[in-house]
């Protein structure tokens, strides 16, 4: 599975995540009547958005993904393409913990009500960062894939030759 697609998906199940949370919340904390709760609950999400927009403001590569893609290592071939079973491999953290935190939330609504504030930091804070490794890919002429792992070792890309991409101005010099 190609990085950036891994990056793309990684966004829309922590965004996926949130939506599924918010909604357990907002059905639990609607039938208590607590506004107490509620003030709680708008507080930290409007946290974690301002939190998840910090985090992702820049359009560079964050440092943890630059030491990832600088030591991939080089290969002619592409690893083996499974995406459904890498994204589950590499994501099941989010999973467990958003199942983890629905199931809690049928008891206390702040439980998942907290973890929706945390998908939403996540999927904020890397949702240029798939950008990024794309400009990175095209600047370089390379592709780099998700090397299948053990799901609890850090993960590992493969850098292989991809399609380089030369801008041309308007007045006819390459840059």
């Amino acid at each position: 599975m190609r990085f950036v697609d891994f990056l793309r998906a990684a966004v829309l199940l922590c965004g996926g995540s949130a939506t599924a949370l918010a909604t357990l919340t907002v059905l639990s904390a609607g039938s208590t009547d607590d506004t107490v709760l509620v003030g709680f609950i708008i507080g930290w999400w409007v946290t974690a958005v301002t939190i998840g927009m910090w985090l992702g403001r820049r359009a560079e590569t964050n440092s943890p993904i630059a030491r990832l893609l600088a030591s991939a290592k080089s290969s002619t071939s592409l690893p083996e393409q499974r995406p459904s079973s890498l994204l589950l491999n590499r994501t099941w953290p989010l999973l467990l913990s958003t199942i983890l935190a629905l199931g809690l939330g049928l008891i206390a609504p702040q439980i998942p009500a907290i973890a929706c504030g945390f998908a939403i930091i996540g999927a904020l804070a890397w949702r240029r960062q798939e950008a990024a490794v794309s400009a990175i890919e095209e600047r370089d002429g390379v592709a780099f894939y998700v090397e299948p792992t053990s799901p609890l070792k850090p993960i590992k890309l493969v850098r292989a030759p991809g399609f380089r991409r030369d801008l041309v101005s308007v007045n006819g010099a390459a840059r």
